[in-house]
């Protein structure tokens, strides 16, 4: 005859199986923390700490900063357009106008003016009645946020499943000479920035729409751009101009902020005949002539706009030459 199995033993074999159940469940129910959000080859915070280490010290050669306006600066992407918005009201290229100011300045190897928002600061001035004395800059630069999207990944397993969001942006930028008109550098930079989630069995970490991934990836396709815009602009020669001959002394623009320490010498060169040339119709600057030699003395001002320094003549002349006629380049400091 079979054996009948009570209820409670039956419940008492069943509670091992019941219990190994649960820690397995439990198991796979880790939750999994949130993959960070991926950074280009080199971080924006370490491009910061680099820039802040280049400009908390003088550095070792001038890096005369460049007078840069930053011009149009567009979104031509879909993103954000709609039929109620007109040309004037762009945010998103507002905002990348706004982050390619700041690297800039944060770079520290240009003097930025303002274009963008000119007629703004214009009716300040004339609240108190102040004329706005423009400076005339060396480039002027444009460009537009040409791709922009966002994607979402996804895979799914048995017991677990996994999301991932991309933000993707590309900027292009070019450097205009504002005394011709002619475009002498084009670059771009591109960003990404991503984040994941995870679960098993419905456990795990769980997010919504993440905003703050487009920032990220436009703002470091604005630092790629800045990096390869810096490189080119520093690779053309370094020279600054006479601000005041008198005698012996003469007064030269640029001071510590740019690197100019006492000792320094530099050579006086005049300015190149401008000829048109036949094959393109435009004006080429012959190379000019070394008639002195000039060594730092001392260094004057408080800021970027009204730094100066003085230097003496080693050698050669400045007899019969006005300041206008002549400009300066670096040759080396004294040991």
């Amino acid at each position: 005859m079979p054996e009948v199995i009570s209820k409670g033993k039956l419940c008492h074999l069943a509670n091992p199986f019941l219990i190994s159940l649960l820690v397995w469940l439990s198991g796979c129910a880790i939750q999994t923390p949130p993959i960070e959000q991926k950074e280009a080859p080199q971080s924006s915070a370490t491009q910061k700490a680099a820039q802040q280490a280049v400009t908390s010290q003088a550095p070792a050669t001038p890096t005369l900063k460049r007078k840069i306006a930053l011009g149009r600066i567009t979104n031509e992407t879909n993103y954000g357009q709609s039929l109620l918005r007109d040309r004037h009201d762009d945010p998103l290229g507002k905002q990348v106008t706004d982050l390619m100011s700041k690297a800039l300045t944060e770079s520290g190897a240009y003097l930025v003016f303002e274009r963008p928002d000119i007629g703004r600061i214009q009716a300040e001035g004339s609240l108190t009645g102040t004329n706005l004395n423009l400076i005339g800059v060396d480039a002027l630069i444009i460009g537009s946020l040409t791709e922009f999207g966002r994607k979402t990944l996804g895979e799914t397993g048995f017991a677990s499943s996994s999301k991932r969001q991309v933000a993707f942006a590309k900027v292009d930028v070019r450097v205009v000479d504002v005394n011709t008109g002619h475009v002498f550098f084009a670059t771009s930079g591109a960003g990404e920035a991503s984040t994941e989630t995870a679960s098993t069995f419905g456990f795990g970490s769980q997010a919504g729409y993440d905003g703050t991934l487009n920032d990220a990836a436009i703002r470091q396709a604005v630092a790629g751009a800045v990096s390869r815009l810096t490189v080119e602009m520093s690779s053309r020669p370094w020279q600054t101009y006479i601000l005041k001959a008198d005698g012996n002394r003469v007064f030269l623009g640029g001071g510590k902020s740019q690197g100019i320490k006492p000792g320094m010498q530099f050579a006086v060169q005049t300015q190149g005949e401008q000829v048109k040339s036949p094959q393109t119709g435009a004006l080429i600057t012959l190379p000019g002539q070394v008639i002195a030699q000039l060594r730092i003395d001392s260094l004057f001002g408080d800021s970027e706009l009204n730094e100066g320094s003085v230097a003496s003549v080693t050698s050669g002349s400045l007899a019969g030459y006005k300041p206008e006629q002549l400009l300066i380049r670096y040759e080396g400091a004294t040991q």
